[in-house]
């Protein structure tokens, strides 16, 4: 067993523009992140990844980067950044930066120079096309809505990005471009950070000639996505990037890689191949998505979520590692994704947060998760400050004539704002986030929902999550060991066990508001049992061969 820190690690995501704001102007700051590190501290958590906070148009929030050297004013000055990872290493906290190489600003001076003429230097830092029949060179369409491509008057040739226009993508297959990307990398490893949380990196290598996409409806991702993502030299680049960066710092690494499989991520995550240390996937998150894509909205079942988790920890046992999350800055909340956010909010998030962490992994707490905020519901498109949503409106509801109660709905549930709302200070004025007009309006449930009132409560969410750090910390069978699936065909109750050596941690989990009997499986031999932790009182002695679970209800046992 190769035991490393990243994977004893609890990591907590920041994303500064809603983390808290230090000087007024509405937007979160790099001295906002710093006056709360004694609450992360408080927390539990051992390292922060940090939502990109580099200079950018803020097309997409920052995730279009026009200087990678640089900090964005809105959120503070090289100084700051460097008393914010000083005051983290003091801390006894590690830092992650997220790296967003698939794409830049369209501002930033490589593309501002690629666009000038078809023979600049920098023309080849991205990925131009003539059109094909006075149309698009393909029929790519991006993530973000509309075409992947482009038109540029001024060489009369068309770009790719797939994400906004605003967003071209850099071309991999340019070595002098990677060269720039492993100088910028080294730039802040030298600095001090411990490593990188990286933006879509399966799909900076895309099929060669760059050719139609067939059955444009199944295609993973977007139209074209068998076409960018896991491309035929993404394990090549991979590799080279470890070889001339990762593997000359002791750093962890994760990437995001929407649409990865089982067998794709046990490659980037094998150890011995030397490229990440693990990924994102996203087949839990998009269980509740109909065959038309994101919007289109289908129920959540229990049976298919089991199947999932169960099919990733059994496919990386051994050979790689899992990230393990419910949301983040691009996923709506998941106490109102997975649990009941009304009359057993409390119940479902610390119940949610039993599941994901004491699975085998990596455990990602999204900033808000640990005081249950919920997802939120403005009253019109315009209080939405989302590219993505806003994008999706116009198209859907303005050109398409769709029905606008539809659209909306499907905004409150999946839409990216839900999670980029203010984070929930106290039950002041914009929720303590600001002392000015918040960028973006804070959630109406903050009085009820918020960190002071979290604190103080020792039953609250807050401490629960503390309780589940903890144990993680003192107890190696939580991270290491082997993941087995228990009550398969339970339509309510997701009970899995995990094994070390002769350890052994009974899981048992009530995704409902029923009350379901767990029945103790016949392969489950034990003599007498520990509680470890609960989210209702439960008695120490009480026999757990039957258990009628409350609503929500989680517990975990060590069996002895």
């Amino acid at each position: 067993m190769n035991k490393t820190w990243w994977k004893e690690s609890v990591v907590y995501q920041i994303y500064p523009r809603s983390f808290s704001d230090s000087n007024g102007d509405g937007i979160g700051d790099i001295n906002g992140i710093i006056e709360k590190l004694d609450y992360l501290k408080e927390l539990g958590i051992n390292v922060i990844w940090l939502s990109p906070v580099y200079q950018s148009p803020n097309d997409d929030n920052g995730y279009d980067i026009s200087d990678y050297q640089k900090i964005m004013d809105e959120f503070g000055t090289m100084e700051d950044w460097e008393r914010l990872l000083a005051e983290m290493h003091k801390r006894g906290l590690k830092l992650i930066m997220d790296l967003v190489v698939n794409h830049s600003s369209d501002e930033h001076a490589w593309f501002k120079e690629s666009r000038k003429s078809k023979d600049n230097p920098y023309r080849d830092y991205y990925i131009w096309r003539p059109g094909k029949n006075g149309a698009e060179p393909n029929n790519w369409e991006s993530v973000f809505s509309g075409s992947a491509w482009e038109y540029d008057e001024a060489t009369e040739e068309y770009y790719l990005h797939v994400f906004s226009k605003k967003q071209p993508d850099l071309n991999w297959e340019n070595p002098k471009l990677r060269e720039e990307v492993y100088r910028m990398m080294k730039f802040w490893l030298d600095k001090g950070i411990d490593g990188f949380r990286m933006d879509v990196i399966n799909f900076i290598s895309k099929v060669p000639g760059l050719p139609d996409a067939e059955n444009p409806h199944n295609q993973r991702y977007a139209w074209g996505g068998d076409y960018f993502m896991d491309g035929p030299r993404i394990h090549e680049f991979m590799n080279e990037m470890n070889q001339n960066v990762l593997s000359q710092y002791d750093v962890m690494t994760v990437g995001e890689m929407p649409g990865v499989t089982t067998e794709e991520a046990a490659l980037y995550t094998d150890g011995e191949r030397r490229e990440l240390n693990m990924v994102f996937q996203f087949e839990h998150v998009d269980l509740d998505t109909g065959p038309g894509g994101k919007w289109d909205l289908k129920p959540l079942e229990l049976k298919d979520l089991k199947a999932t988790f169960t099919k990733w920890q059994k496919g990386l046992e051994g050979k790689g590692w899992n990230s393990l999350y419910l949301n983040n800055h691009d996923q709506p909340r998941m106490v109102s994704r997975f649990g009941n956010d009304k009359e057993y909010r409390v119940e479902s998030a610390k119940m949610l947060a039993t599941f994901l962490h004491m699975m085998q992994g990596t455990p990602y707490v999204y900033q808000g998760e640990e005081i249950g905020m919920t997802n939120v519901r403005f009253e019109t498109i315009e209080e939405y400050e989302d590219i993505e949503t806003l994008n999706m409106y116009r198209e859907k509801v303005m050109d398409g004539g769709e029905d606008l109660a539809q659209v909306m709905n499907s905004v409150y549930v999946k839409g990216r704002d839900n999670a980029r709302t203010p984070i929930q200070w106290d039950d002041s004025e914009n929720a303590g986030f600001t002392e000015g007009n918040p960028w973006l309006k804070v959630n109406p449930n903050y009085k009820e929902i918020n960190a002071k009132q979290a604190m103080e409560d020792p039953e609250s969410i807050f401490h629960f999550y503390r309780r589940l750090i903890q144990l993680r910390k003192e107890n190696e069978i939580i991270v290491y060991g082997n993941y087995d699936l228990l009550l398969e065909e339970h339509p309510h109750i997701y009970a899995y066990s995990r094994t070390l050596g002769g350890e052994k941690l009974l899981v048992m989990l009530n995704f409902s508001d029923e009350r379901p009997v767990f029945e103790m499986p016949e392969e489950m031999e034990f003599s007498d049992h520990e509680l470890m932790i609960s989210n209702y009182e439960v008695h120490a002695e009480e026999s757990i061969q039957t258990v009628e679970l409350k609503p929500y209800e989680a517990r975990v046992y060590r069996l002895k």
